[in-house]
């Protein structure tokens, strides 16, 4: 009898646990998930404000797109530096300073973020065609699902695959740098391709990460704090995995 009562409290523990761990990804996925609604709108509201059709409004120009003086002032003077920067000082600092932080000014620092980085890509929406961002987008949104499920249930140990990938993104980020002096389409060409491996394949081992930090006995507020930290991490793995995605399918203007 009381291997059987042993046997039934472990059952239960368990069910708890897979209770409180689904509980916790739900709240990493709708936050991500407001993150990105955040950043949408932010990139169109940006567009809105900074392009007209209206030659008499028309303070600058951009490809074949008319500029606003709030466009002009974003994409084509000194600020454009601190648009593309802001984001990632912002980053940084949630990532420091979110375990002094309570989970309220956590979420809202993450919305702020997610505002910023829809300013900073708006510019996307002045490159390529409307349709081919939407298309881009669904895709990425399935091949995100498909691999964060894949790192879900997965039994296999990703955590080496992690360090190789991570090594990688160092190596891809010393290359874009190098190619902003090169300008070669050659080498533009392989760091998306590199990228879109990348990326593909941090979603599936940061989502197991984020699976594997979960605790039962954390109290609200670290749980909070875990479920925003790993809604950045997801975030920034669509964020990218859709901008490389975007070199390859998208069509410019």
């Amino acid at each position: 009898m009381a291997d059987l009562r042993n046997y039934q409290g472990r059952v239960q523990t368990g069910e708890l646990i897979d209770q409180g761990l689904r509980s916790y990804m739900l709240k990493v996925y709708n936050l991500m998930g407001i993150g990105l609604v955040i950043t949408g709108i932010a990139a169109y509201l940006t567009t809105a404000l900074t392009t007209t059709t209206d030659q008499s409004l028309a303070a600058g120009r951009m490809g074949n797109t008319l500029l606003t003086s709030a466009g002009v002032a974003i994409y084509d003077s000194p600020l454009r530096w601190v648009v593309m920067l802001a984001p990632l000082g912002l980053v940084f600092f949630l990532s420091y300073r979110i375990n002094k932080m309570s989970v309220s000014a956590a979420q809202t620092t993450f919305a702020v973020y997610a505002a910023l980085m829809g300013l900073s890509l708006s510019s996307i929406l002045l490159v390529y065609t409307g349709q081919s961002v939407a298309q881009t987008f669904f895709v990425t949104a399935a091949s995100f699902g498909a691999l964060s499920l894949y790192g879900y249930t997965t039994k296999r140990d990703l955590s080496a695959m992690g360090s190789f990938l991570m090594m990688g993104l160092f190596g891809l980020i010393i290359a874009s740098i190098v190619n902003i002096f090169l300008a070669s389409s050659a080498m533009q060409f392989a760091i998306s391709a590199i990228g879109v491996l990348i990326f593909a394949g941090l979603t599936a081992y940061d989502t197991q990460r984020i699976k594997e930090m979960y605790l039962e006995n954390d109290d609200a507020t670290t749980a909070g704090r875990k479920a925003i930290m790993g809604a950045l991490t997801l975030y920034l793995d669509f964020i990218n995995l859709f901008m490389f995605l975007l070199q390859f399918m998208g069509n410019r203007k």
